[in-house]
């Protein structure tokens, strides 16, 4: 797969010493090998950058990075390592700021469902309050905290005023939350968290291997102060993938629980990255998952970090963080295999059902070694017949591609910034980029929140599309009859 840019000769030239507020307008299919100057945007053809909206204070800083998205109606709910800001959307180019809620603990990542919201705390804190602080150091070699009150799990608000969310239960789970994807169960009127956290953890010596589990908290609707922890079912009794000890980038992840789960309750099916693996569940019985089959790669995946069903449920995307997200990957070092997408078919029926792999898809661009660049975030693109869909590479920016053939992906479209500096590492770019009632939004961890338009006939019917809430772990039948 070729890496390389084509700019427009008059866009170049058109180049003045603001870089910063200079944008290129680029081909969809690049060619040349130049790289943005510092904080220059560019972009395909088809895409148009309606809106950014900076980080607001006091998330402003270069350690309060922004993180996952969240939509509900006219409102988008934007995680930051600080809190999380809720964004009106209902003119996408000209977003507004509703509300700030200061609540510091990583990840803050974030999902909505009707009047609650939940929110990830994946650092030990001094207790479950959003005037924490961060957790006093463990004793060394001890069995657990310094501080017996240390505290990370799921934060639960009440979003009935989007203006003034109310924080109403903390629930703590073993190892933290890393993420959490959530499972409604609609019937009942009950919410299921699934919650995946890493293990072992320095700052929580509480959490010890072996972690091959997720803890699953059960929410009832019409009483969310009973939140609790319900099931912790173990998905690798065998251990799972031992990995592969080595240095960066050779070494390859074991399996530890799950970086990330994306559900599909309308199929019954999850799918999880878990860091080792590649994993294919039954959901049936919400509180109870079933491995149907996994998979592994250990020659070119380093860290299966998050997953994407294709509407059809018949295929899936899997992502490979190499680097953890704060390493340049997306170079000619690396090349277009690591750090990559996994494309991988879903064969066969009922238990019988495998997942056998089609190719790799790498943004064709290459970034500049100050850019921490990998495969991260993304959403499908709801188009009837095809399987499209954007996605966030951190300072490799926004790629819109199709995978409708499994073995032969491609870029249709893309968005991106130049590094943040040239001389230093800073870890930024889309964290986030999801496709929302007919815009792309993205959180970007440096930048702030962005909306693009895609201005391209393959994706035009996308826009008949219309969500009353999107939390693209918890994903969609799009036409669903």
């Amino acid at each position: 797969m070729a890496h390389a840019r084509k700019r427009k000769v008059s866009a170049w030239l058109a180049t003045t010493v603001a870089a910063a507020l200079t944008t290129f307008a680029l081909a969809p299919s690049p060619a040349a090998a130049e790289i943005p100057p510092v904080d220059a945007v560019a972009k395909s053809d088809n895409i148009r950058h309606l809106a950014n909206i900076p980080k607001q204070a006091p998330f402003n800083t270069e350690s309060n990075l922004n993180s996952d998205l969240a939509f509900q109606g006219k409102y988008a709910f934007a995680g930051n390592y600080g809190g999380l800001t809720i964004f009106d959307i209902s003119r996408p180019s000209q977003p507004t700021v509703v509300s700030t809620v200061v609540c510091p603990g990583s990840q803050n990542d974030v999902s909505v469902n009707g009047n609650l919201l939940y929110l990830s705390t994946d650092s030990a804190r001094s207790d479950d309050s959003c005037n924490s602080t961060a957790a006093t150091p463990a004793t060394p070699g001890g069995s657990s905290d310094t501080n017996p009150t240390n505290w990370q799990g799921i934060k639960v608000f009440d979003i009935s005023d989007v203006r003034n969310p109310r924080y109403i239960k903390s629930v703590e789970t073993k190892c933290g939350s890393h993420t959490h994807t959530l499972v409604p169960d609609k019937k009942r009127k009950v919410d299921y968290l699934y919650v995946q956290s890493y293990s072992p953890r320095a700052d929580f010596p509480k959490c010890q291997p072996p972690h091959d589990l997720i803890s699953i908290v059960k929410v009832p609707r019409s009483n969310p102060a009973a939140a609790a922890v319900v099931s912790e079912p173990v998905l690798f009794p065998d251990g799972g993938f031992p990995g592969v000890p080595g240095s960066y980038p050779n070494s390859r992840s074991a399996t530890s629980g799950c970086h990330d789960i994306t559900a599909y309750p309308e199929k019954d099916l999850a799918a999880g990255a878990c860091m080792g693996e590649g994993v294919l569940f039954d959901i049936s019985d919400r509180a109870n998952p079933r491995v149907i089959t996994g998979v592994r790669d250990s020659v070119n995946f380093a860290f299966w970090h998050s997953a994407t069903f294709n509407n059809d449920a018949t295929k899936i995307v899997f992502t490979d963080e190499l680097g953890g997200g704060g390493t340049a990957t997306c170079n000619a070092t690396i090349g277009d295999k690591w750090g990559a997408n996994g494309i991988y078919d879903i064969v066969g029926k009922g238990d019988k059902r495998k997942l056998v792999f089609r190719s790799y898809y790498k943004i064709p661009r290459h970034q500049a070694d100050t850019e921490n660049c990998v495969a991260h975030n993304g959403s499908l693109i709801p188009v009837k017949g095809k399987d499209l869909m954007v996605q966030s590479w951190y300072q490799g920016g926004v790629s819109v591609w199709d995978f409708t053939d499994s073995a032969q992906p491609k870029e249709i479209g893309f968005f991106e910034r130049g590094p943040l500096s040239d001389t230093r590492m800073i870890t930024g770019g889309a964290w986030s980029t999801y496709y929302y009632n007919g815009h792309v939004y993205s959180n970007d961890i440096q930048k702030g929140f962005d909306v693009l338009k895609i201005d391209d006939k393959r994706v035009e019917k996308a826009e008949r599309i219309k969500l009353d809430q999107l939390n693209v772990q918890s994903q969609p039948d799009y036409f669903e009859d």
